[in-house]
């Protein structure tokens, strides 16, 4: 099967730097070992899994360890090892920066830096940076400076700021939920409505948040804010982008209507996770620029029915929806997203 044209968009990267500055800590991802990482191991799993480009970005718990000086200079050296990564195959990877959030002056210098200097094709931010969550308003010169820059910006999972339940590392359900709950807390304060030029691209299918869209855009109408509509809500909802890493099942749960039409599918392969192909949902979350409903685009067919306990594959045409297109720029592949595939965000 050819999957010549598959663009991995949530793809780790371990600089050798930032794995050592978490074992001396005693750190690791919410629970899970940070895996062993090359440029050459990445290319062979890139090569198994079918990946065209890849689009590499740390992991949880990013580039913040709690001390801001030595996030600062963390955040300088991980990116800069990223950008020497893609320099070395521009062909084969991309790279989001990862910024050194809750300091809002180091992350938006580093943002600039890494957007203009280093060539970034976006960054990476953390669901919640030492439990402030990304509709806070002391990130909004961070979210304006983004904007100005029609910025990409992958929102990756972290532990929420609670304990773990035993025996439940956070990327196993944790992280799902904290996925859902700062993209509720960007669209309640505002930050989707007034920030339109930034392309939200959420990890792991957006946790919850297809399927519980309606419960938010009708309880927040009703009882959180009664001058608020809900087709806003709805509508600042559809603006996230959501990438299929370790959102598959073999038998999904089908709601009625798991998310509002409109929403936007991406394709990825988690790379800290074992290295089984990861599917999409069967059921939809938008529509292709064909018009057709998601869920036509990713039906299994024959070829494609799962083995026990394995995630449907993707085809490479149900993973090319509309919203991924590659830009040859100085020799290099850019991600970038089509802009006609947003929805209408016009003036209320």
């Amino acid at each position: 099967m050819d999957f010549a044209a598959r663009t991995d968009v949530h793809n780790h990267i371990v600089p050798p730097v930032w794995a050592e500055t978490l074992a001396a800590r005693g750190l690791n991802s919410g629970g899970w070992a940070i895996p062993a990482w090359s440029p050459a191991s990445a290319l062979a799993m890139m090569g198994q899994q079918g990946i065209a480009t890849g689009v590499m970005s740390v992991t949880s718990p990013g580039v913040h360890l709690g001390d801001d000086a030595v996030a600062r200079d963390l955040a300088r050296a991980v990116n800069e090892y990223g950008a020497e990564v893609v320099k070395d195959h521009p062909d084969r990877f991309g790279h989001f920066a990862g910024i050194p959030l809750p300091d809002i002056d180091a992350a938006v210098a580093e943002a600039v830096y890494a957007l203009d200097v280093l060539g970034a094709d976006g960054v990476v931010l953390m669901s919640n940076a030492h439990g402030k969550y990304l509709g806070d308003p002391d990130l909004e010169p961070l979210w304006a400076e983004l904007d100005r820059r029609a910025a990409n910006v992958l929102v990756h999972p972290a532990q929420p700021p609670m304990e773990l339940l035993p025996g439940t590392p956070a990327p196993l359900a944790d992280y799902v939920l904290d996925a859902t709950r700062t993209a509720l807390n960007m669209v309640l304060n505002g930050v989707m409505d007034r920030y339109r030029n930034v392309r939200v691209l959420l990890s792991h299918g957006g946790g919850f948040l297809p399927y519980a869209a309606f419960r938010f855009s009708g309880l927040t109408s009703t009882v959180v804010d009664r001058t608020r509509k809900a087709e806003d809500i709805l509508r600042d909802l559809k603006c996230f982008y959501f990438d299929t890493a370790l959102f598959a099942s073999p038998t999904p749960a089908s709601p009625a209507d798991p998310a509002p039409s409109g929403a936007h599918l991406t394709a990825a392969k988690c790379r800290c996770a074992p290295h089984r192909r990861c599917g999409a949902s069967t059921r939809g979350t938008g529509r292709s620029r064909s018009g057709a409903p998601a869920e036509t685009l990713f039906v299994p067919g024959p070829r494609d029915a799962p083995g026990p306990g394995e995630a449907v594959p993707v085809r490479p045409e149900r993973c090319r929806i509309d919203q991924l297109r590659h830009e040859r720029v100085r020799g290099r592949t850019l991600l970038a997203f089509t802009p006609s595939a947003r929805p209408d965000r016009s003036p209320r």
